[in-house]
């Protein structure tokens, strides 16, 4: 909606409900403002999720004015007004206060000024608040001109709105890539001198800024960010090791810029985004100059890099689910195609891949390729008759997992008169690998048959 800004183009936007918060706090003597980056996002014409309310009346007043109301965060002045099945945070104005942790304020002060409350707000984007029912924008801080120019500058000093929350130095990197903006000169040379309190955040939190950053259109641009401030050397470092560290004949850049554009390349959900991050992290500790072609080569990286993406995401408290998801995709993402495979070793591609993730696979190929930065359309092409192979073992809906045997665990144990142990598991993964040489054999009779000989 920038540059051309009409307030009355505007409040046809604003979620009627929010509205209605306000207005009922106007009836009882108080104020109420939409404030953060719902009016940020409203400015800048997307689509808003979550309403945040501002108010000059403290927590109590706010629990009596409506019916259903939840004190999510009443400690810091925050409760959830709960229309219609939906939640608004409510928030009572607060003023500067000291950070002596460098995570949250050692006290909250209530005041009944929203300029008050906007300037102990992180970034003027950010630093914004609507009066609906004035209507009136109030912008004490000019976040609108720096939302027309895509700049974030820190709120004030830079440096004391860092030290105040080390949180923040992460929200600007991520805000780089959501937003498409360049950070202000001061505001980017306040990061380092603070990253002694960003190593202070948690790693859920940590986890969630990642999170945020992948659904941008270029999340390279935060990552950019986090290497050239230090950000990343205190995340990750394993991923620095990337930086300069050249490959060989193939490749066009280094392995950091390859991640790069292969990051921005992949279309998909965080984990996916997450795992083309990732996806050479092994490729430095494998390297080694071949006395044959005199190349680079990086043999076996992808497991090497498959142990270290699942550390690392791990220790920033990702679940095992998405650990193992991003895992598995870096562990088999070089995928060395031929035409000669049979059809016996493309199912054994896809039992190694699971049916869940091909598709996942095939997205983080494509962009492994396009980020060579060479002439890779033969590759493409041999991807494209690949999906055809296997599109064609997955019509035929051969075995590829145990679970899909016609025989289960207690067959096993009543066959060969064993008991649950590993032994049981082993069997059938026997089996499992028989049945993806040769389909034919998952017939329930066959495989007791086979079962029998065992013993």
């Amino acid at each position: 909606m920038l540059p051309d800004f009409d307030l009355h183009q505007v409040l046809p936007l604003i979620d009627r409900d929010a509205i209605g918060i306000c207005e009922r706090l106007g009836q009882a003597g108080r104020k109420g403002w939409i404030v953060g980056g719902c009016v940020r996002d409203l400015l800048l014409g997307k689509k808003v999720s979550d309403w945040d309310i501002a108010t000059d009346a403290r927590p109590g007043e706010v629990m009596k004015l409506f019916p259903r109301v939840v004190p999510t965060g009443i400690e810091h002045g925050t409760v959830s007004v709960i229309l219609r099945g939906r939640p608004y945070e409510v928030t009572t104005l607060r003023g500067d206060v000291a950070y002596s942790d460098g995570r949250r304020p050692d006290s909250v002060v209530f005041v009944d000024d929203i300029a008050a409350d906007l300037a102990r707000r992180d970034f003027t984007i950010n630093a914004m608040a609507i009066d609906p029912l004035g209507p009136a924008l109030i912008d004490p801080w000019e976040g609108r001109r720096d939302l027309a120019a895509r700049l974030l500058r820190a709120v004030g000093d830079p440096m004391a709105r860092f030290a105040e929350d080390g949180l923040r130095v992460l929200r600007a990197a991520r805000f780089t890539a959501t937003l498409e903006c360049t950070i202000e000169g001061q505001t980017m040379a306040a990061i380092a001198p603070n990253l002694g309190t960003y190593r202070k955040v948690s790693s859920e939190r940590i986890r969630d800024e990642w999170v945020k950053t992948m659904v941008a259109k270029e999340p390279s641009r935060a990552f950019e960010v986090m290497r050239s401030t230090g950000i990343l050397q205190a995340t990750l470092p394993e991923l620095m090791e990337s930086v300069g560290c050249e490959q060989n004949r193939h490749h066009a850049y280094d392995v950091w810029t390859h991640s790069m554009v292969c990051l921005d390349a992949c279309e998909g959900d965080p984990p996916l985004r997450l795992a083309a991050l990732l996806h050479d992290l092994g490729k430095p500790r494998t390297r080694a100059r071949s006395e044959k072609t005199g190349d680079f080569t990086f043999y076996n990286h992808e497991t090497v890099g498959a142990d270290m993406a699942r550390a690392a995401l791990t220790k920033l408290r990702f679940s095992n689910e998405e650990c193992e998801r991003i895992a598995l995709l870096v562990r088999n993402h070089l995928v060395c195609y031929s035409d000669e495979w049979t059809d016996a070793a493309v199912r054994r591609f896809l039992r190694r891949v699971t049916r869940e993730r091909i598709d996942d696979l095939y997205a983080l190929n494509r962009a492994d390729l396009l980020a060579k930065g060479k002439d890779v359309s033969s590759d493409l092409e041999g991807l494209e008759r690949l999906k055809v192979r296997v599109a064609a073992v997955l019509a035929a809906k051969d075995a590829l997992s145990v679970r899909e045997l016609k025989v289960g665990g207690h067959d096993v144990m009543r066959e060969l008169g064993i008991a649950p142990g590993r032994r049981v598991g082993e069997i059938l993964e026997h089996l499992l690998e028989m049945v993806v040489e040769d389909p034919s054999l998952n017939d329930r009779e066959t495989l007791l048959q086979l079962i029998r000989k065992m013993r």
